[in-house]
C-alpha cells in the first residue's frame, strides 16, 4: 500500500511539472553583471518643449520617441503629446513591436502581442443602439431637506 501511494505521488509530480513546447533560446546570453552596450543613442531637446530621442542596445532593444506641445498657447486646449515605438525580443524568442501615443486622450498602445477584448455580443450591441437612440431625460435632483423639530421637554 505504501509503495502505491509513493508511486502515485511521483506520477502526480511528473504530470504537474511544467512542459515546455519550445526550449528557451535567447538571442544572445549576457551574464547578470555584464554591461550591455548601447550601439546608438540620440537625444534632441528643443527650447520650446519639443524633444526626440532614440537608442539601440546590444541585445536588440530599439526605442524612439518624440514629444511636443499641442495647441500651444490655447487655454484649456494645450496638451503634451508623446509618440513612439519600442521593439525587442521576448524571453520566448518572439519579436515584439509596440507603438504608442500619449496625449489628452490618454495612453494608447498598439501591438500584435497586446490582448484585445472579445467582440460585443449581438444582444448587447442592439441594446446599446436602442439606448443611444432614445432621447435623454432630464432628472430633477431631489435633495433631502430635514424637517425642523420642536424642542421637547424630556423630563416633563
Amino acid at each position: 500500500m505504501k509503495s502505491f501511494v509513493v508511486f502515485s505521488a511521483l506520477v502526480v509530480v511528473a504530470i504537474a511539472a511544467p512542459q515546455f513546447q519550445q526550449p528557451y533560446q535567447p538571442q544572445q546570453q549576457y551574464a547578470q553583471n555584464q554591461v550591455i552596450p548601447i550601439i546608438n543613442q540620440r537625444t534632441d531637446v528643443g527650447i520650446n518643449g519639443n524633444y526626440e530621442y532614440s537608442y539601440e542596445t546590444g541585445n536588440g532593444i530599439y526605442a524612439q520617441e518624440r514629444g511636443y506641445l499641442k495647441n500651444a498657447g490655447v487655454k484649456d486646449a494645450e496638451a503634451q503629446v508623446a509618440e513612439g515605438s519600442v521593439s525587442y525580443t521576448s524571453p520566448e524568442g518572439v519579436p515584439i513591436q509596440l507603438t504608442y501615443v500619449a496625449d489628452e486622450n490618454g495612453f494608447r498602445p498598439e501591438g500584435a502581442h497586446l490582448p484585445t477584448p472579445p467582440p460585443i455580443p449581438e444582444a448587447i450591441a442592439r441594446a446599446l443602439q436602442y439606448i443611444q437612440s432614445q432621447p435623454q431625460q432630464q432628472y430633477q435632483s431631489q435633495q433631502y431637506q430635514p424637517q425642523q423639530r420642536q424642542p421637547s421637554n424630556f423630563f416633563g
